[in-house]
């Protein structure tokens, strides 16, 4: 699914304001969710990145740097994720020798690479089946919005471009939940990039003044510095490909052709042949997402383009996984 226009920030007009209505009966289901569950206390600290809008925020990214943290603290750290995108029900640990997107989705891929990391659709049973085969600590990606499971430590993601998108919930805009009851369970923002939707002073009008907000930005890695002034074919689907596009660009990269597919497109044998014909001599990029979707037979015809995330006060960070760990 590809989010339509009007969810944007800058484009709101009729549409949202016909779809209110179920917007609001979204909202009001979600709140009675939260309020009839009884989470489950896990004996180990459990790390949830979330966020409030349908699509691509940067969650991945920060999933990937919190293990990376949590490692070098020597806490053996599992992943666990509902696995979008794939047929897997869970709770399933994730075999990169035997699984494919089809199966556990793209993100369980990419995270299996750095942590053991379960794709479970029920939250408990995967947090259970973590801990019985020695997870220290727990990630969960994209598990804000399931009140099945208690958080030690939640992380909202922001994209500082995007922000909430119109402000409204589902139909009528991006929004999961309301962005007041959603920073009520939230223990610190991660604020991604320029704060060009005004998300800081959304959060304070909204009467969370207190709130953490923690800035980093997600960059490319050194290698991609051959990309200047090549000729580059970009292909992605993911939640707001345009930012893939724009990133090379900035990159100085020569965009000779640009496509764009659903979020967690599974890509056949004739769309990658396709655009393999259409790319010509150029370089054929995408993003690590994507490329875990393509079939294996095509993925040495491209590249994906690596990326990290750096913290402006990366201390922040640090301070508050260590404090879970202690404190969980």
């Amino acid at each position: 699914m590809r989010a339509p226009e009007f969810w944007d920030r800058k484009t709101d007009g009729l549409m949202p304001s016909l779809l209110r209505p179920l917007g609001c009966a979204v909202s009001a289901m979600a709140a009675l969710r939260q309020k009839k569950a009884t989470p489950y206390k896990a004996s180990v600290p459990i790390i949830c990145v979330g966020n409030l809008v349908a699509g691509g925020a940067g969650k991945t990214p920060v999933a990937l740097d919190l293990v990376a943290r949590l490692k070098s603290l020597d806490v053996h750290v599992h992943v666990l994720l509902r696995g979008y995108g794939g047929t897997e029900r869970g709770p399933t640990q994730v075999d990169l020798a035997i699984h494919n997107a089809r199966r556990v989705g793209d993100e369980a891929l990419l995270l299996a690479k750095v942590a053991p990391t379960w794709v479970s659709e029920d939250r408990k049973a995967g947090v259970l089946a973590a801990i019985e085969a020695g997870a220290q600590a727990i990630v969960l990606d994209d598990g804000f919005q399931n009140p099945s499971v208690h958080k030690d430590l939640s992380l909202l993601v922001v994209d500082g471009e995007y922000g909430f998108g119109n402000g409204r919930v589902m139909p009528a805009g991006p929004l999961r939940e309301t962005v007041g009851a959603g920073l009520k369970r939230a223990d610190s923002i991660v604020l991604l990039g320029s704060d060009g939707a005004d998300v800081w002073g959304k959060v304070q009008r909204a009467g969370h003044k207190k709130m953490p907000i923690l800035r980093a930005r997600i960059e490319a890695t050194p290698d991609a510095a051959d990309l200047k002034g090549q000729d580059v074919y970009a292909f992605a689907g993911i939640g707001r490909p345009q930012k893939f596009f724009d990133t090379l660009s900035a990159l100085g990269a020569k965009l000779v052709g640009c496509k764009a597919f659903d979020d967690h497109h599974p890509y056949t044998d004739t769309e990658i042949e396709d655009i393999i014909k259409g790319a010509g001599e150029a370089l054929i990029l995408t993003t690590t997402k994507d490329l875990v979707r393509i079939p294996q037979k095509h993925q040495g015809n491209m590249r994906a383009l690596d990326i990290r995330l750096a913290w402006k006060h990366s201390d922040d960070i640090d301070a508050a996984l260590k404090k879970v760990m202690t404190d969980g």
